[in-house]
This record gives structure tokens, C-alpha cells and sequence, in this order.
């Protein structure tokens, strides 16, 4: 037994000294907490869809090739090196650190076996998201194509199958912001607001094993007021047959069970319902079980929040933002979502939880996503620890909106594409009771048919808020929120008289940058700039004294900007690389909890 254990020990050893020697990070200019963290190994290795959870899968996330070579030639022969998949080409963690550019393709290769357990089901490949024309290859046949940078997205590809060694080729187009595609704040030559672009794949890979009839997603529409849950079921394949059972959970213990026929709405009673909020983030689990004819064909694990949020008029006649029909004052950062070395996607899951745990120290209730959406753990970050979140659809070509004849064709694409991708959105999100506003447009960035998206959102997903556009100017009367930007600010919208809740979509921008923690040595930047954590401080919480009279005049919301820095810019409450807090979280955490103490 000793002698076996030593020669598996030796074995570790000398697999993990072969994977350094193939891959470390790529022109690292700032370390976090979790760098070093990072491997062949163990990059994210958590299940990837924690609100659909299989038992059965396999991550395919580590060492893979790649290529860069100009496009329409086929897959390269020969590849120039290894990529650590999930991370984009471009950021360190990657191995690589190099930019693709609109006139190139970029490949990667790698091989996989199916678990013999699997033989007699369907294998599904997943890709969490790919940023964004993308075409799959198993064993040299092209198996489809996917257009979008942040939406999962799979195929079947069992028929495509070897008995043993597969391998599996992507090539992937990416425009950047010379695109017409939604792509929020990447650019090719990066500065101020503006980020180092992201290119290929930057969530997990992986397969998971299903029969022909699966449950292929669920929509959960939480009511309070009546105490139930309603829930729809999309059973891809189905018969017509097959009937879906659901349980209830409240840690364990069974609350709720039921049935009904596959696509068939199900309603369940939640006796003395437990609600969902940035205090008490309390969630339900749910099961989920596909059967014909007694033979289970699917089993799916998820949960849910009993929470509403609405628009009412407070004691005073003033709209305000309700949650589970009470009003919260909610204040919160505009959050980007970047890493100084795996730039769109975080080193490690416990990195994506830490800005949501110490913004919620500082006493923080809401997060605004900024035109990017995240990888579905950070929603589930969120759901776990009570998050409120209003998630931007990322902004993409400036061209959408043109009159210019020569540009409409360019422009009935843009549409048409944002179209599609925010409908993913929603539809890949919607069961998060964390979010609660959907956000379409940031101010003037490839707006265009405002109030035909406004009201489309508004009525597609009729359980949360529409905010919009946020910021810029309002001429609109669309959507649930009138949101103005004002740095340093802090102020509000004046009050049209249209029922829409008044909130600050962003103010703040101090900047600071501390010496060894920046992305560059000199040249940063800030909408308002000092030279000490002192000084930053006294004028923080000099702008946070300043909302209690707006809080009274019917101001709803106020989201500071940022979480943290990002590149250059260097408005963050923390250092780009998480390892200075710039605000002393106590003093913080006493100031802001005032604001929520004057609507009570």
C-alpha cells in the first residue's frame, strides 16, 4: 500500500512539473491574491451551472493548442503553442498574452474521451461562452456554428463520436470594436474607460451526459402575494408522454412536491413562504425529475428566491423601487468585472465571490454589472450571499441609430444581433432572484429604437425592473427608471411626473492610484484625483452625506463608481490587483448604513 501511494505521489509530481514546464502566465503586469492559485490542473473546476445542476459531467478545461493565422485558410496543420483554456488569448493567465486582430481566426485543439458510465446516452458539449463567432469541429466535421460573447451555448455530438479518443477543433472570429456586435468595453487600443479586448474562449468547457428526452431549461416566476411558485419546463424531444415531477426543499426538508405533463406550466403552494433579500438571501432547492412510464430519463437539481420587485408610491405619492412590496434605498458600485490577469474571466471562483463579499462588508446592497455579463457563478455568488443586481446588456457597434444610407445595411445587423443577444440574456439569467433590473442601454453607446427595447424588455420579463437608458438624455418615458450620471455628483433626475422610480445611475469616479498596485507606473486615471487613502476617504463619505435629502426627495438608488480599478483607470474602492481596500470598511459600513435607516 505505501509503495503504490508513493508511486502515485511521484506520478502527481510529475504531471503537475510537466504542465508548468508547458504553461505559466504571459507578461504579468499585476499579480492578485490568486494568481498563483492558477493551473493546468485546477482552472475552474467547479460545476459551471450551479442553477441546473447534473451529477454526471466532464470538464474540459486545461492545457489546450492554438493557432493564429489568417482567415479562410483551414485548421492549421501544425499549432503554435498551449493556451489554458478558459482564459482569452489575450490575458496572462492564458500562457499567451497575444491579441488576434478582425482579419485573423483563431484555432484551438484538443482531445477527450467519454466515461464508458456514458455509453448509451447522448453526450451535450457546453461552452459557457465564446467571445464571438464560433464554429465546432469534432473529429473533422463541423457540428455548428454559434454567434454571441456571452451566452452558453451547446451541441449534440454524439453521432460525431470515436469509442475512444475524440478530438475537438474551434476557430473563433472575433471584431472587436470594429464589429457590429455587442462587445461593451473592449477595444483594440485600450485607455481611460476603455479595456484590453477579449478574445475566443472565456468560460468552461464541458460535456454532460443526457438521453434523448432531457429537460432542456426551466423558468421560475416567484409570487409573494399569492405564496407559490410557478414554473415552466422546456423537455427538448418530448412526446407528449412524459411527465415532470417537482419537489420543494427547504434545507432537506420537503415544503412543496408536484406534477404535470413535459411543457406544461406547474404550480406549486409555498405555505408561510420564506422571502428572498440583501439581508436574508434565503433560497429554495428545487428537484427536478423527467419520467416516462415510470423510468426516470432526467434529473436536474436548481433553486429559487421568493422575492418581488416592483414600482409603488411611497406614503408621500413618490415612486419607489420596492422590494417584497417595501422600499430599500438601494447603493451599490458600478462593477466592470475585469482582472488585471485573466482580464474578462476571474483566476478562480473563490476570486469571482470576493468583490461581492467585501462590497457587502462596506454595507453595500446592489451591484450595477456593467455592459458585461458574467459567468453564471458570479449570479449565484450573488443569490447565496444577497446581492441585488442590475444587469447591463453590453453596448456594441456606434454605428446602430445611423441614417446614413451607406451605413444601414451595417446598422439592420447591429439590430438585429443586440436583438438576439439580449434575449439570451434574459433567458440565460432569468431565474437569478439577485438580479432585479435589466439595464439595455449605458447612456448614448449604441442606443437605437429606445422605447420599442425599453418596452420590449419591460413586457419579455414583466418580473423585473427596466432601467433606461441610464444616464444620457431623457426623453424617452420608457421603462421603470429615470436614471441620471452626475461626477462627482451625488443628485438626481428632476422628477417628470411619469411613475418611474429617480436613481442615480452613477456618480463618484475618486481616484487614487497606490503606488505597486496599478496597471501602469504613471498616467492613471480618475474623474476626480487625490494623493492619499485619508483624503479619498473624507471625500467619499462627504459624498455619501450628501444622500440622505435625496433619499427624502425621492431619490430610489445611487450607484457609486467603481468596485475596483481597472487598467489605467483608478476610481476603484479597491486596487485592480483586490489587494488594498481603499476605504476603511468600518467607518464605510456606518455611514452607508444610515442611508437604509431613513426609510424604515
Amino acid at each position: 500500500m505505501k509503495m503504490r501511494f508513493k508511486l502515485f505521489y511521484l506520478l502527481t509530481l510529475f504531471t503537475a512539473s510537466v504542465f508548468a514546464q508547458e504553461w505559466k502566465p504571459a507578461d504579468l503586469k499585476l499579480e492578485t491574491p490568486w494568481t498563483s492559485k492558477v493551473s493546468p490542473a485546477t482552472a475552474h473546476q467547479e460545476y459551471p451551472r450551479p442553477q441546473f445542476v447534473r451529477n454526471d459531467w466532464k470538464n474540459l478545461n486545461g492545457l489546450w493548442e492554438y493557432a493564429i493565422q489568417t482567415k479562410l485558410l483551414n485548421a492549421p496543420k501544425k499549432y503554435e503553442g498551449k493556451i489554458l483554456v478558459p482564459f482569452a488569448i489575450e490575458s496572462s493567465l492564458s500562457g499567451v498574452a497575444r491579441s488576434v486582430g478582425k482579419e485573423n481566426w483563431l484555432w484551438y485543439k484538443t482531445s477527450f474521451s467519454v466515461p464508458k458510465e456514458w455509453k448509451g446516452k447522448n453526450v451535450r458539449l457546453n461552452f459557457g461562452a465564446v467571445d464571438w463567432e464560433t464554429e465546432i469541429f469534432v473529429n473533422g466535421k463541423s457540428i455548428g456554428t454559434h454567434s454571441g460573447g456571452y451566452d452558453e451555448f451547446s451541441f449534440d455530438v454524439t453521432q460525431f463520436l470515436n469509442q475512444d479518443k475524440n478530438e475537438l477543433v474551434v476557430r473563433v472570429w472575433d471584431p472587436i470594436d470594429e464589429g457590429f456586435q455587442p462587445h461593451g468595453k473592449q477595444v483594440r487600443k485600450p485607455g481611460g474607460i476603455w479595456y484590453t479586448s477579449v478574445t475566443g474562449i472565456w468560460q468552461t468547457v464541458w460535456l454532460e451526459p443526457v438521453e434523448k428526452t432531457f429537460v432542456q431549461n426551466i423558468k421560475t416566476y416567484p409570487d409573494i402575494d399569492k405564496s407559490e411558485i410557478r414554473i415552466e419546463t422546456n423537455v427538448a424531444n418530448a412526446s407528449g408522454n412524459e411527465t415532470v415531477g417537482i419537489t420543494v426543499l427547504d434545507n432537506g426538508k420537503e415544503v412543496a412536491r408536484t406534477s404535470n405533463k413535459a411543457n406544461e406550466l406547474i404550480i406549486l403552494n409555498i405555505p408561510n413562504a420564506k422571502l428572498w433579500d440583501a439581508v436574508n438571501p434565503f433560497l429554495y432547492d428545487l428537484k427536478i425529475k423527467l419520467s416516462l412510464n415510470g423510468k426516470v430519463l432526467d434529473e436536474v437539481t436548481s433553486y429559487f428566491g421568493m422575492r418581488k420587485i416592483s414600482i409603488e408610491k411611497d406614503t408621500n405619492g413618490i415612486p419607489r423601487m420596492m422590494l417584497n412590496n417595501k422600499f430599500v434605498f438601494q447603493f451599490g458600485t458600478l462593477d466592470q468585472g475585469w482582472w488585471p490577469d485573466g482580464l474578462y474571466t476571474p483566476p478562480t471562483d473563490s476570486a469571482l465571490a470576493y468583490d461581492v463579499i467585501k462590497l457587502k462588508e462596506l454595507g453595500l446592497n446592489t451591484i450595477r454589472k456593467h455592459v458585461k455579463v458574467e459567468p453564471a457563478r458570479f449570479y449565484f455568488h450573488c443569490d447565496k450571499l444577497g446581492m441585488l443586481l442590475w444587469q447591463d446588456m453590453p453596448s456594441g457597434d456606434g454605428f446602430v441609430g445611423s441614417t446614413d444610407n451607406s451605413e444601414m445595411k451595417r446598422v439592420a445587423q447591429s439590430e438585429s444581433v443586440y436583438d438576439s443577444e439580449l434575449k439570451e440574456m434574459i433567458d440565460e439569467h432569468f431565474n437569478s432572484p439577485s438580479i432585479i433590473a435589466w439595464v439595455p442601454f449605458n447612456e448614448g453607446w449604441g442606443q437605437f429604437n429606445t422605447i420599442k427595447v425599453l418596452n420590449w424588455v419591460s413586457h419579455y420579463d414583466a418580473t423585473r425592473l427596466c432601467d433606461g437608458p441610464s444616464g444620457w438624455s431623457d426623453w424617452v418615458a420608457a421603462g421603470h427608471m429615470q436614471d441620471k450620471h452626475d461626477y462627482p455628483g451625488p443628485s438626481m433626475p428632476e422628477d417628470k411626473k411619469d411613475n418611474r422610480a429617480l436613481v442615480l445611475g452613477e456618480f463618484g469616479g475618486l481616484g487614487l492610484p497606490i503606488e505597486n498596485h496599478t496597471w501602469q507606473n504613471k498616467n492613471n486615471w480618475g474623474y476626480r484625483n487625490y494623493t492619499s487613502l485619508e483624503e479619498l476617504e473624507k471625500q467619499f463619505l462627504a459624498l455619501i452625506e450628501k444622500i440622505p435629502v435625496l433619499i427624502k426627495n425621492g431619490l430610489s438608488a445611487a450607484i457609486y463608481t467603481q468596485t475596483t480599478d481597472v487598467e489605467v483607470e483608478v476610481n476603484g474602492l479597491m486596487t485592480y490587483d483586490r489587494k488594498v481596500m481603499k476605504l476603511n470598511p468600518v467607518n464605510v459600513n456606518k455611514k452607508i448604513m444610515e442611508l437604509y435607516e431613513i426609510v424604515k
